[in-house]
């Protein structure tokens, strides 16, 4: 059967990778937030931007988006992959420590902005539910805008960064019951809108959570573990994406958004051995799709609403932002924030949130928000949240960068990513029996070291040991960036595969020219590539076998220990020099004697 392919149909595929391949980039080069750039090309090119004019210039409309409705659903996966990364970076144990900020200062915040705004619309003439609702979309602030921020700026573990979040996270979980309380108030003002029903409405969302954390803690890691031996990058994508979409589609039948699905499976994820190498595949999806859901908030923004009521919705605008970035800087401060942090947080949370369109949205369906007042309040949303990458540059320069080293008052020390906080790690990549014997060695030396593997028997092994040891092709940069290459004072590559080996150390000294690179050469020819691809040093199977079967042998027939010592460096030095690599010899010499006069 023969095919017939309409280009039209994709072209709004074509008008969103031509956004991210083409203006994107070019806002970077110019140092302005990408965000801004997809949210600006969401504007031009949505039906109230090229859109609007297409009527009298028919041929804009090649450049105008059509399906924005496909688009906003397919978006909202970006804040579902985006809470998914938050949770691998997270665990149970670091959620447990931030309980204070997360249901302290997360529920103030929340049940604060929320009052003022309902109590401000209820002056204005609004009866108590519409106002609930408009306070409820207003008090919620953008987790994709803001944490895409944090992590490009590098202050998601600043303690701003960490007060940010905790807010971030609670409002992400108020979203569930402020929708079922919108739903019961759509009912009707009966008697029984604070009925013992309301807590009933609950359970489906309790029943959720149970479910996640189960199926995580019993299924997760077995089926990980399953398709990690079939050794296929494709099939771990496909399971990847399983777990991500999956766990989002149970939080949403229960009543519960996708993303905090989502964020619940990472943080199962956070625990297991594969957590690095899944965060390396989901990224470039994650990276997409989030483009994709700025691109669809700039599509909602109504020119046509902002040139009737510029005032009005301006000024709405200006009153949530300082109402919510206010009563954010006095929580900061109650909970022992410095000002500068403070002052940082309260303007990352001041703007508008995606969660507005959701809970508008059933506002207006069930009929307690006029439609035309909800529109009005979405398009004031949509300003103030395009405002946060400017407010956060200002927040970042008035709250300085000196504060990100500080603790957050009266918080215990938490369990980070080992790339960002912890204290340096010797990686070893390969953990088979060379592997095992470097770690002993440094732990025998008291020297910390974490190890990666492609071997899921080998990983599992380790871990049941206590071992810090992750599943990952150590090849990829990303891969060797989250296992805290960055900071490592030494990358030990005991790999038998010689291909294996040699990738792995032209990407690790790509990305560290200062790194010192050990690595295990099958011989002497593989040890010059080695030494060519830039290793500090390598010790080629072969000699250092022979060398010591020399040893064993000189011993049992007599010959004195010092004479042998002293021909197997000559012999070691011999062949450095045939290698033209005399210095490393003497590097390690040097190190030796530092050694003994210490």
């Amino acid at each position: 059967m023969e095919g017939h392919v309409s280009p039209g149909e994709y072209k709004d595929v074509v008008l969103f990778l031509a956004t991210a391949g083409v203006i994107v980039p070019l806002f970077r080069r110019w140092r302005i937030s990408p965000i801004l750039g997809f949210l600006g090309a969401g504007v031009v090119l949505g039906p109230f931007g090229l859109g609007a004019l297409s009527d009298n210039f028919p041929w804009l409309s090649y450049f105008t988006i059509a399906n924005a409705g496909e688009i906003a659903q397919l978006a909202e996966f970006g804040v579902v992959f985006l809470l998914f990364m938050i949770g691998l970076e997270l665990s149970w144990e670091r959620l447990r420590l931030m309980r204070r900020w997360v249901f302290g200062m997360g529920a103030l915040q929340v049940t604060l902005c929320l009052a003022a705004i309902a109590l401000a619309g209820m002056t204005l003439g609004l009866d108590i539910a519409p106002a609930v609702a408009i306070g409820s979309a207003l008090a919620l602030s953008s987790t994709a805008v803001v944490m895409q921020i944090l992590t490009e700026h590098k202050r998601q573990h600043s303690p701003a960064g960490r007060a940010t979040f905790s807010v971030l996270l609670f409002q992400d979980l108020a979203v569930a019951p402020i929708l079922v309380t919108l739903a019961i108030l759509g009912r009707g003002g009966d008697g029984e809108v604070f009925s013992p029903r309301l807590l009933l409405a609950f359970a489906p969302a309790a029943v959720g959570v149970m479910i996640l954390v189960a199926f995580g803690r019993l299924l997760l890691r077995p089926m990980l573990k399953s398709v990690a031996r079939a050794k296929s990058e494709e099939l771990f994508m496909a399971a990847c994406l399983l777990v991500v979409i999956g766990a989002g589609l149970v939080s949403a039948l229960t009543g519960l958004s996708m993303a905090l699905g989502a964020f619940i499976a990472g943080l199962l994820l956070a625990e297991t051995e594969y957590r690095h190498e899944v965060e390396v595949t989901i990224e470039p999806f994650k990276g997409l799709l989030l483009g994709l859901f700025f691109l669809s908030v700039g599509i909602g923004l109504d020119l046509s609403l902002l040139a009737a009521q510029p005032w009005l919705i301006l000024g709405m605008s200006v009153g949530v932002v300082a109402l919510n970035a206010t009563v954010v800087f006095g929580l900061g401060r109650l909970f022992g924030l410095p000002w500068r942090g403070a002052v940082e947080a309260a303007l990352l949370l001041a703007g508008g949130g995606e969660f507005a369109y959701v809970i508008l949205s059933a506002a207006m369906g069930d009929g307690i928000v006029p439609r035309p007042l909800g529109q009005t309040v979405l398009v004031s949303s949509t300003i103030s949240m395009m405002c946060i990458p400017l407010l956060a540059a200002l927040g970042l320069k008035l709250g300085g960068r000196k504060t990100g080293g500080q603790a957050l008052a009266s918080e215990p020390a938490l369990p980070v990513n080992p790339s960002t906080d912890e204290a340096p790690r010797v990686l070893v990549v390969g953990y088979g029996r060379v592997g095992k014997l470097v770690g002993d060695m440094l732990h025998r030396h008291d020297i910390p070291w974490v190890a990666a593997e492609r071997d899921p028997k080998l990983v599992e092994a380790a871990r049941h040991a206590g071992e810090s040891i992750y599943f990952g092709d150590a090849s990829r940069q990303e891969f060797l960036r989250r296992c805290g290459l960055e900071t490592a004072p030494a990358l030990v590559v005991t790999m038998d595969s010689p291909e294996g080996v040699e990738a792995i150390v032209a990407t690790a000294r790509a990305m560290r020219p200062d790194l010192t690179i050990v690595a295990r050469a099958r011989d002497a020819r593989q040890a010059q590539r080695l030494y060519e691809l830039g290793a500090t040093d390598a010790v080629p199977e072969t000699v250092e076998a022979s060398l010591q079967l020399s040893e064993a042998v000189l011993v049992e027939i007599g010959v004195p220990m010092g004479l042998i010592i002293a021909s197997i460096h000559e012999r070691r030095d011999e062949f450095r020099k045939a290698l033209n690599r005399p210095e490393a010899l003497g590097g390690r010499v040097r190190r030796y004697r530092r050694a003994q006069e210490n």
